[in-house]
């Protein structure tokens, strides 16, 4: 906890301010799991559970969500449970706990970085004290807070601002004890780093942080080594800066599955930074949520025209902060350390554009400014205005973030809220869809996809919510999905149409589905196919091939489906794939096709790195090895 020496007051109100926090988060914990908390949290029962350190390893080290694989955030989520499903309120109490967490040792390094600029202890401990609670009651992070999965990114704030802890004490210990200084600072900023970007890839922005408050910092600390700064603060941010400059390429179309290229996402994140802006020192309880796939993408600098107003005000920002760094050091900090903790998500990287957690390490300093404001004003007026002043914003921010947080604890209610606020976003009017069809209503739910169509003709994941509807009710017709391949087959890609497909396929191959559906399904898949959009995608070109085996297999044209997972499985090139396969082939009683397909998954499997596969060989020579002994046991009993 930061140590308020000598002031019990500040001591308290943190206590305080954190007790509020809990109570105003506390009504979100009811709610249920979102969007990607399935797809980083499924594999815990892919093996049956993690029960054991093969299990461990395949769970914590298998992750696939950035470069680093997110092993420690990973690791963590089994402090709530080691199976799937699972109760979403768990893994929502521990990251409510973690906040609290970030909450304390930002208030810590806050202090420190009051001290290390020179203000004097009261002044310090206000002022950190202010700027922490602003960022710990805001409701811009509730998202964060209350989605599981975002705890990728919580952890790998808490441990950038551990770093920033016990750096600030190593910098201020400097001058007393060098040794001792450089200590502290070089094991906060080598272990940081490598916690901080193992439970997320931005965490290795932490050299480059420190770099912007040794930057900002007034006149006055003695210099650092040159050999330790180059060593500790520059080179590893060379190396980041260096990494993120070979990912440059303006080539057109880079991205097929992404409606912009690089140049055009630098533009449109200009303007996207702004709305950042907005939200965080003019919030309000709820906006869109996580349906942001309606974002208008900047084509140029003028279209639209708000693009060149948003680039001129951040240089104009930018310059403000290298220009001001002296007389205005916190001021300065805010706005770079903002920037910088934008560098990796916020600039030409192929990320989708715009997500709320992107901000809750780059505005950790964002309000200590305004806490400096705050105590100028004393000189105008009394110490009792400047306080409730204080006090009612800190008030507005607890009862947002209270509302928000009651509305997230209702999951449907939470996504109706957002399909409601996004007409134009075809992820939130396929939920709105969904949500009426639970509801048994119908005829609203048909409502819903064909204005959302009329108003967004391009989007195949509309087109597929069409089809999958009518299916669901059984309704569908063949002429349904013809409508639907006429219309995909000159679609753009989208990620989530493809998954609409295999659910597709799910539906056709149930018991109770005429068997016209899976030859229809066949069709529209051999439609797809012919869309060069699609056929630019590893994951569509895996599925094509798997998706209709199986709908062949269910038709009893076991040769056809053999000759198709076969080729599924070169494609995919994955033990854990291709023993899916064998067992499906099993499971419907061919057992010589799945013996030889068993053969080929086999020979596969003897090709593939060690790297890329989930558990030991062992493990992999044991489960082929008893699967062989069950088909050749099938085999000798059929007639």
């Amino acid at each position: 906890m930061p140590s308020f020496r000598g002031h019990s007051l500040p001591a308290i109100a943190l206590l305080a301010v954190l007790l509020l926090a809990y109570v105003c988060l506390e009504p979100g914990l009811t709610g249920g799991f979102l969007f990607d908390d399935a797809p980083n949290l499924q594999d815990l029962s892919a093996y049956g559970g993690v029960t054991n350190w093969e299990t461990f390893r395949a769970f914590v080290f298998g992750g696939w969500s950035g470069p680093s694989g997110r092993p420690i955030a990973l690791a963590s989520f089994l402090l709530n449970d080691n199976a799937w499903p699972s109760d979403p309120g768990s893994f929502k109490y521990t990251n409510l706990m973690l906040h609290l967490l970030a909450g304390a040792l930002l208030a810590w390094a806050a202090l420190q970085l009051c001290r290390f600029y020179g203000l004097d202890e009261r002044r310090a401990q206000w002022t950190a004290l202010f700027g922490s609670a602003a960022w710990l009651l805001h409701p811009f992070f509730v998202s964060t807070t209350l989605y599981p999965v975002q705890r990728m990114t919580q952890l790998a704030a808490i441990f950038v601002f551990a770093a920033l802890v016990a750096y600030l004490h190593g910098r201020r210990l400097f001058p007393l004890r060098p040794r001792a200084g450089l200590v502290w600072m070089g094991a906060s900023l080598a272990l940081g780093t490598v916690l901080a970007t193992l439970s997320k890839e931005n965490g290795a922005l932490l050299p480059l942080l420190v770099l912007v408050v040794e930057f900002c910092a007034p006149p006055g600390p003695p210099r650092l080594p040159r050999a330790f700064r180059a060593l500790f603060l520059w080179l590893p941010s060379l190396a980041v800066l260096g990494y993120l400059l070979r990912q440059i390429d303006f080539t057109p179309g880079l991205w097929p599955d992404r409606p912009f290229d690089q140049p055009e996402r630098l533009l449109t994140e200009s303007r996207i930074l702004w709305d950042y802006l907005g939200n965080l020192f003019l919030p309000r309880i709820e906006g869109s949520g996580l349906y942001r796939d309606n974002i208008i993408i900047s084509r140029g600098l003028f279209d639209p025209p708000g693009t060149a107003w948003a680039i001129a005000g951040l240089a104009a920002l930018l310059a403000a902060a290298f220009r001001l760094r002296r007389c205005a050091p916190f001021f300065s900090l805010a706005v770079l350390f903002f920037f910088a903790g934008h560098l990796i998500e916020s600039t030409w990287l192929g990320l989708e554009p715009y997500f709320e957690h992107r901000n809750y390490l780059p505005a950790a300093f964002l309000f200590l400014p305004l806490a400096r404001g705050l105590d100028r004003l004393r000189q105008q007026v009394s110490a009792a205005t400047v306080a409730i002043s204080a006090l009612a914003m800190l008030g507005t921010l607890a009862f947002l973030t209270h509302q928000r947080a009651t509305l997230w604890g209702d999951a449907e209610q939470l996504e109706l809220y957002w399909a409601l606020a996004a007409p134009d976003s075809p992820r939130a009017q396929n939920a709105l869809a969904h949500f009426y069809a639970r509801m048994g209503d119908a005829a609203q739910a048909e409502t819903v996809i064909t204005q959302a169509i009329a108003r967004l003709p391009d989007s195949p994941l509309l087109t597929m919510s069409r089809l999958l509807q009518k299916v669901y009710l059984g309704t569908a017709t063949p002429e349904d999905f013809t409508w639907a391949g006429e219309r995909l087959v000159r679609q753009p890609f989208d990620a989530q149409a493809v998954m609409a497909l295999r659910t597709l396929v799910d539906q056709a191959l149930r018991q109770d589905r005429p068997g016209w559906y899976r030859s229809a399904t066949l069709t529209l898949i051999d439609r797809l196919a012919e869309n060069p959009a699609f056929n630019r995608f590893p994951l569509f070109l895996r599925f094509i091939p798997y998706l209709k085996a199986r709908l062949l297999l269910a038709d009893g044209r076991v040769d056809e489906a053999e000759a198709l997972y076969r080729e599924a499985m070169r494609r995919y090139a994955n033990i854990d794939s291709s023993m899916q396969m064998v067992a499906e082939t099993a499971n419907a009683g061919y057992y010589a096709h799945a013996a030889r397909l068993l053969d080929d998954a086999e020979a596969l499997y003897r090709q593939q790195p060690e790297t890329s596969l989930k558990f030991p060989r062992r493990i992999y020579d044991q489960e082929i090895a008893r699967i062989r002994a069950q088909l050749e046991e099938g085999i000798h009993a059929q007639p």
